[in-house]
Parts: C-alpha cells; sequence; structure tokens
C-alpha cells in the first residue's frame, strides 16, 4: 500500500528546506508566468473551495515551470476587516492576535496540501509595512483630485456599524452582517472611480479572449459591463408651472430629468423625485406629512435589488411642471421611493405604456397611460419597445424609435431645454469605514487648514493597540491620545482621521506588491514591469464587481501616478465553479454534519447511532451554517494530499459547480495506490541506472517504434493540449487511460530505453496533480535525485503522436446517410463540417432547418432537420 504520509512529509520537506520553489530571477519577460490566486481572508480554517482554488492555481504554476517558464506563484493574506474586530468584540482578543493566529493555522494547513507557493514573499495586508505603502497610494491620489470627502446618504450596517458601498449591499443586506442596511447621512472619503468609467468599460473590449491568450469568461465582461452602466440620453428641463409652489429653498426654475427614452416624453404623466433630492428636501421643510413619508423611506435600504421587489410608494407634492415637448400639458410631481438619487440627477419622468415600474406607479395613482409606440394592444400594456413607429407624438409620429430618439435629442437642444448627455450607472467608490481594524486613512483634520494630508516621511500612521472595545462604536474615536495630533501645515492642535479604509483598497494592489515585498518603496517599478500582467488570476465569480473592478481601477491610477506603464493586471481570469454537498435536517430541523449522518442501503439516511431519520435537503454551497462542509484537514490525513487534489481536480470542468462525492475520493486514492504498485512493478522490471535520457524516441523512425512508445506520446499530447485549455479533469482521465495502457503492457517483450521514456512521460505528465506520488517514484524507479527533473516536461514527437483514425456513423433524423473518416477523439465541428459535405447528407438536409445535433465521440453524428 501507498505510504502517502510518509512520502508526502517527506517531499514538502524537501521542497521547503531546498527553496525549490523560491521565484527565480527574472531578465526579461518573454519566458515569465505570473500564477495567482485571489488573496484569502484569514478567517483560520480553510474550506474546499479554498483547495479547489489553490489546486488549480498549483497545477498551472507546475505545469507552466515545467514547460521552461520562470514561474511567481506567491501566497498572502487579506488580513484586515471587520470579522477579526467581531472577534475581538466577542472574545476578548486584540484583532491582530487573533488575526495572526489565523494567519499562522491556515498557513499549517496549506503546506501539507503541497502547493507550490514562494513563501518568502508572502505578505499580510494589516502589517504596517505593507499599509504603509498604501496610505503613500492615497496621499497621492488625493493630492491628484481622486480623493475627496463629502456628505451623503450612504448604506448604514447597523450591526457592523459601518458604511458599505453599494456594492457591498447584497438583496438589500450587508454582504458580512446579513442584516438589513439603511441609510445614514453622513460624512466620508471617496475615490473618483467614475473618472475611470469609460476607460473601465473600453478596456473590456482588450480583456476579451484573444489568440494565444484566454482573456476572462463572458459572463465577467458582462456583470462588469453593467455595473459601469454607461446611459446615453438627454438631461432634460421640466420648467415648474407656478414657481411660487416650490417655496424659496429650492433655488432653480426647472426640474432637470437624465432620460435615456426622450423619444417618449409625448406618453410621460407623471415626474418623480428620489427622497434625498434638494426638491424634496425644501417640500418636506413645510409639509409634516411628506417629511414623515421620506423618513420611513430612509428606514429601508434604497438599492436597485431591493427597490426591483419593493412595492412602489410616491407622496404627491402639489407641484407640477410643464411637459417640454407638449408645453400644454402638466406633469404632476411625486417623492417615490422607487428613484435614486445615486443615479442620473435623482429624478425621472415616468411614461406608464412603456415601462413596468412607471405602469404600476400610474395604476396606484391613477394617472394617465398613453401608449406612444406602435405595439400591442391597450390590454397587453405596458411593452418594452425599442423598435416599432412612434404613434400619437406629434413631430415623431411614423418615425422608427432610434430615428425618434435622435430626433427627440435634436429638437431639446434646439430649442433650449435640454442637451445630449452620457451618464453612468457607476458611483464613487466610498472608501471610509468607522471601524477599528482596518488602514488609518492618513488624513489630518485641522480647524483651521481643513483636511491635510500626513507629510510621506511620517507614514506609515500605525493602529494603536490599547483600544478599548468595550463600548459600541470606532474604539479610535475614543482613544485617549492616538488621534490627537498637530497639523502639518500650521502646527495647530488636530485630530487624525478615524475612519480607515475600506479592505479593498488593499487587495487592489497587492498582486503588484508581490514582485517586490522587501522593497523600501511602494513598487519597484523594473520588478513589477517584469512579472505583470498577472498571466493566470484564479477566484469565484462572486468577485467579478467588487474585487476585479477595483483592481483595475487601482492599475489605472498608479499608472497615471507614474508607478506603472501598464492599464490592465490580469490577462488571463478562471473563475472556479463552487464545492457543494448534500444538507441534512434532523426531525426537529436541525442541521447535522456529514459526518453525523450515515446512508442506508435503501439510500434514506439515519444519524450515525441510527436513531433518528434524516432528511436529505439538497446539495448547495458548502457553508458553516448548513453544516455541510468536509474538513481539507480529515481528508489529508486520510487520503493524502495527491488524492484529494485528484479528486478536486478531475469530477468536473473547472469553472462548474462540483459536488463532493466521498465514493469519488475513494476511487483516487485506490488510483494512486495503482500508481504507486505499478511504479513498483517497473522498479522491479527495469534498470533505469544508466540515467533518464528521456529522448531516446529521437534516434529512431517512427514506423519502427514500439506501439506503447507511440501511445504514450499520444496521451502526452493530449495531456498538454488538455491543461494548456484548463481542461484539467480531461488532462486526468487521460492518464488514467495511459495508466491502463502501461499496466496491460507485456513487460518481457519491452526494451529497456523504451521503457524508461514511456516511464518518463508517465510520471511527469501526473506531476502538476500529484507532486509527491511523482518525486518519489521517480526516485525510486530512475534511482536519481527527481528535484532537476520534475521542473520539465517531456518533450513530443507529433509523428509518434498521430491519433488512429476513426469511421464515423452520420445519420440525418436516425438514418444512415454516409461515414465520416477521421482522427481519434475528433472535435465535433469538424465531424459536422465533413458530413454535410458529403452527398447523401446534403441530400437531406439542404434547404432544411437543423434543430439539433447529437454527437457521440468516434462514433455517431445524428443530424436532426425540420
Amino acid at each position: 500500500m501507498y505510504a502517502f504520509r510518509s512520502v508526502e512529509e517527506k517531499w514538502q520537506k524537501r521542497w521547503l528546506a531546498e527553496h525549490s520553489d523560491k521565484t527565480p530571477e527574472l531578465s526579461t519577460s518573454k519566458q515569465k508566468c505570473y500564477v495567482l490566486e485571489m488573496l484569502p481572508y484569514p478567517s483560520g480554517k480553510i474550506h474546499m473551495g479554498h483547495v479547489r482554488n489553490y489546486c488549480i492555481g498549483d497545477v498551472l504554476a507546475r505545469f507552466k515551470k515545467a514547460q521552461g517558464y520562470k514561474v511567481l506563484h506567491p501566497q498572502g493574506w487579506d488580513a484586515f476587516g471587520l470579522p477579526a474586530e467581531n472577534a475581538a468584540v466577542q472574545n476578548g482578543i486584540a484583532p491582530k492576535t487573533w488575526t495572526e493566529r489565523n494567519i499562522a493555522s491556515m498557513k499549517d494547513t496549506l503546506l501539507p496540501l503541497g502547493l507550490s507557493y514562494d513563501w518568502d514573499r508572502e505578505i499580510a495586508t494589516c502589517s504596517p509595512e505593507y499599509y504603509g505603502h498604501e496610505q503613500r497610494f492615497f496621499i497621492e491620489m488625493f493630492e491628484k483630485g481622486l480623493v475627496y470627502q463629502k456628505e451623503s446618504w450612504v448604506n448604514w450596517d447597523p450591526v457592523d456599524c459601518t458604511v458599505l458601498a453599494n456594492e457591498q449591499v447584497v438583496d438589500g443586506k450587508g454582504w458580512r452582517s446579513g442584516v438589513p442596511v439603511v441609510k445614514k447621512l453622513m460624512k466620508h472619503w471617496c475615490l473618483r472611480i467614475t473618472d475611470y468609467a469609460e476607460k473601465l468599460l473600453n478596456n473590456l473590449e482588450r480583456l476579451r479572449e484573444q489568440p494565444g491568450i484566454a482573456g476572462w469568461p463572458e459572463k465577467v465582461l458582462t456583470m462588469q459591463r453593467n455595473w459601469i452602466g454607461k446611459s446615453e440620453g438627454a438631461l432634460v428641463r421640466f420648467e415648474f408651472v407656478d414657481i411660487s409652489t416650490v417655496g424659496n429653498d429650492y433655488h432653480d426654475q426647472a426640474l432637470v430629468v437624465f432620460t435615456t427614452r426622450p423619444e417618449t416624453l409625448f406618453g410621460a404623466s407623471f415626474c418623480a423625485v428620489a427622497c434625498d433630492h434638494p426638491l424634496a428636501a425644501a417640500c418636506a421643510k413645510r409639509d409634516h406629512e411628506l417629511e414623515q413619508f421620506i423618513d420611513d423611506c430612509r428606514k429601508t435600504p434604497v438599492t436597485e435589488s431591493a427597490l426591483s421587489t419593493a412595492e412602489k410608494q410616491g407622496y404627491d407634492t402639489g407641484i407640477r411642471v410643464k411637459n417640454p415637448l407638449k408645453p400644454d400639458q402638466t406633469l404632476p410631481v411625486f417623492v417615490a421611493n422607487f428613484v435614486l438619487m445615486e443615479y442620473g440627477t435623482g429624478a425621472v419622468f415616468g411614461c406608464p405604456a412603456h415601462d413596468e415600474r412607471d405602469f404600476d406607479f400610474a395604476k396606484k395613482y391613477a394617472l394617465p397611460i398613453t401608449p406612444v409606440i406602435e405595439g400591442p394592444t391597450e390590454e397587453r400594456l405596458p411593452y418594452v419597445a425599442t423598435n416599432g413607429k412612434m404613434i400619437h407624438s406629434d413631430f415623431l409620429n411614423d418615425l422608427a424609435v432610434l430615428e425618434a430618439r435622435a430626433k427627440a435629442c435634436d429638437w431639446v437642444e434646439q430649442h433650449g431645454v435640454g442637451h445630449r448627455k452620457v451618464t453612468y450607472r457607476l458611483r464613487d467608490w466610498a472608501v471610509s469605514r468607522q471601524r477599528y481594524w482596518g488602514c488609518p486613512i492618513p488624513i489630518i483634520c485641522c480647524p483651521k487648514c481643513g483636511a491635510v494630508p500626513v507629510q510621506i516621511e511620517d507614514l506609515p500612521v500605525v493602529l494603536p493597540e490599547d483600544v478599548d472595545f468595550n463600548e459600541p462604536g470606532n474604539p479610535l474615536e475614543r482613544h485617549p491620545s492616538w488621534k490627537h495630533t498637530k497639523c502639518p501645515q500650521c502646527e495647530s492642535e488636530a485630530v487624525r482621521e478615524t475612519d480607515t479604509l475600506d479592505t479593498f483598497f488593499e487587495s487592489s494592489w497587492y498582486f503588484l506588491r508581490y514582485c517586490c515585498p522587501k522593497d523600501k518603496e511602494p513598487l519597484n517599478k523594473e520588478a513589477v514591469e517584469k512579472w505583470l500582467p498577472v498571466d493566470f488570476y484564479i477566484g469565484g465569480v462572486e468577485h467579478a464587481v467588487l474585487h476585479l473592478l477595483y483592481a483595475r481601477f487601482f492599475t489605472m491610477v498608479l499608472k497615471d501616478l507614474g508607478y506603472l506603464s501598464f492599464e490592465e493586471p490580469f490577462s488571463t481570469l478562471l473563475t472556479q465553479g463552487m464545492v457543494c454537498h448534500t444538507s441534512f435536517q434532523d426531525e426537529k430541523g436541525q442541521w447535522l454534519y456529514p459526518s453525523e449522518v450515515e446512508r442506508q442501503n435503501d439510500g434514506s439516511y439515519v444519524t450515525t447511532d441510527g436513531k433518528h431519520p434524516v432528511m436529505a435537503v439538497r446539495s448547495e454551497k458548502m457553508s458553516k451554517s448548513k453544516k455541510n462542509i468536509i474538513d481539507p484537514e480529515q481528508m489529508v490525513k486520510t487520503y493524502g494530499a495527491d488524492a484529494l487534489r485528484i479528486f478536486i481536480m478531475s469530477d468536473t470542468p473547472y469553472d462548474k459547480d462540483f459536488d463532493w462525492n466521498t465514493e469519488a475520493l475513494d476511487g483516487s486514492w485506490k488510483y494512486m495506490n495503482k500508481l504507486w504498485r505499478l511504479s513498483e512493478i517497473w522498479s522491479r522490471a527495469f534498470d533505469f541506472s544508466g540515467g533518464v535520457r528521456p529522448s531516446y524516441s529521437s534516434a529512431i523512425p517512427s514506423e519502427d517504434a514500439p506501439e506503447l512508445l507511440k501511445t504514450a506520446h499520444r496521451y502526452l499530447k493530449k495531456i498538454t493540449r488538455a491543461l494548456e485549455q484548463f481542461a484539467f479533469h480531461k488532462a486526468i482521465a487521460f492518464h488514467r487511460e495511459l495508466t491502463r495502457e502501461i499496466e496491460n503492457s507485456s513487460l518481457e517483450v519491452l526494451p529497456v530505453e523504451v521503457a524508461r521514456e514511456v516511464a518518463y512521460i508517465w510520471l511527469l505528465t501526473i506531476a502538476p496533480f500529484a507532486p509527491h506520488f511523482a518525486c518519489e517514484a521517480f526516485e525510486l524507479m530512475f534511482r536519481v535525485d527527481p528535484l532537476g527533473f520534475m521542473s520539465s516536461w517531456p518533450l513530443l514527437r507529433e509523428d509518434l503522436a498521430q491519433e488512429e483514425s476513426v469511421t464515423i456513423a452520420v445519420q440525418v433524423n436516425g438514418k444512415l446517410r454516409g461515414t465520416v473518416e477521421a482522427t481519434l477523439d475528433v472535435d465535433q465541428e469538424t465531424v459536422q463540417t465533413a458530413a454535410l459535405a458529403l452527398e447523401g447528407v446534403y441530400k437531406f438536409t439542404n434547404g432544411k432547418s437543423v434543430k439539433r445535433v447529437i454527437f457521440v465521440p468516434n462514433k455517431l453524428l445524428n443530424i436532426v432537420v425540420v
């Protein structure tokens, strides 16, 4: 039996002692490969999602290193954040101590997995040596005008007692606390990410898949595009019918509305403003009921996701405005809970016939509904129309929608009631957080000079450790000495800013610091230019907006500040699927751990003591709350790291969700034992002590090569191609097939040189997945130190790798109409193209619509036509 414990411990000690994974010096970026998994938060325990993510990165790093690339594969810790602060409150432990313990614990769990990290480059974002540099970035952004402070209504998490960016509000709740977010008026610091909106949007095209570069998944590009949300339309002025009804607290003669659909103005029946709009505030000063309505609206989060399902509420201010395209029509002005101050001007006009939200509102408040685009009958209202002809629209009648939109924009500009305008859904990034465990904002608040940045030579501004969590709120506010200082400009008594930075600030540039983790300057431009952009960036799709957008923005800003010469940090993005497991509940509805459940022969479940029935609820993402988690540490102790790595990489494509299956893990464990038994058999059957010499085949013509050698090269080609396409599950499947071929070979007639090369291919192609086994088996079979050979990849002879041909039957609607000769494992597109060119197939498909195509690899193609 394969003694995985002693084998894995042996090689992990060797790798660490000999610095096998140390990043090499890089003289040129031509042969570099930067592999990076998204920065983990040190929660204290790694979960199977971590394992899958890190295994993807490690397989790629080992494979690229074997191909001759100089590889940078670092790891670190996203170490600030509210969980550490909450733990301090709950357990009476300092956040720094809690974080450092968790880092040590997680690192101890990662090491047994055999991950090829260069631990010499390890960083923790809570270290002053790290966050002092980002304080410098903040100051330089402040001086460039990219940082500003404003008072506005913000998303407030009442449990975590901090501001949340819009991106951190999920379904109306705080992304960490899970409680409903409320609106709060307060000062906070912002970054002008909107200044980069157009560049962030346009650069997405550069991130698409390109020849030789995998690029970013289309779903991520779409999510970023939607979040940036470019809208082209017009700013339109709605003049007040009677300015006296507005009062003296509103200082404009009109209500300004941004619209993307100016062509529908003839169908307008009302205007509405957000609760935070200046007009609403002016009216509320003299209308107690409106004031109460606004207060009620602010008790619930005002986010798009929350409002999409909330009941539409409005309050008629009594103010009336003129329709700019139809001046004889007056429209009522409401304060409405579905209008967001953050978007456009905080004011809208409603066209109920062609917008579901406006339709519901108009029905509720008995407002007119006038269709202005030709379409279904009135009973089918509302209908959103982007084509068709205009009706009931005066000078726009009979025009197509897009033509009418352009003409409406021309009209408002010619008549001085508006102008064309481009807006973005993206809002400036609110980076202030009212908590202790974060990077101090390097600003001094002086009563004479205002906000003054800390002097560069006084950085880092270090968090005090003697803080008191016995009272709610930010302990930095109550600290007796830390916040008190002198103004750098006038030397008057002043106080430090007590807000700390959003943790996304740290994770927006850490990938740059890995290139120069010990440099005294924030970034070593030469080192960064050599290694960046990251070639393979790996992490969950849940970070598609929050982290990735900020990281792209940060890179663009650092370029403008002179630190970099490039704009995009990540060339290829791999988003792995979730690791899922069945959830279990007992009779009382309590969640149970999988280890507390047994499956009976009839497929039902009971508790391990056999006394109580258990209900299997569903397979879903592993989570502590549902207890459907599997402990990676225990799996490594039971099965070994290599078996776990092979299992978690072989079940499904890396970007699909993957259901945990202990029986399949048993299968990986059995495969490891099979590999070991085979290596022992070969080590006794052959004497490879004469040297490795992996290129024996280069000296013989293909027609004289033994079949097993050809088979090995065929699978080498398949495995290499699978790894290059990130089809890790296919690579493992091909290796299993190669193993079966080797098992079935006759050793007695196999020349030693052939066996040597086959063994070389067999071991090195499994090494990225099972590095411990590969090293041990290589040492056993070749009787040499394997470490030098683990960083090489077998040379492929294309003439030996020519695949066998197969005959594929071609059917049309289930009837045989011809055959196609092709190479083994040919893809569907190639077969289909050849099939449609066959005379017998063309006869029955010409002029018909292909409903679907059924493809059975290497056997059958069935074209279903109607």
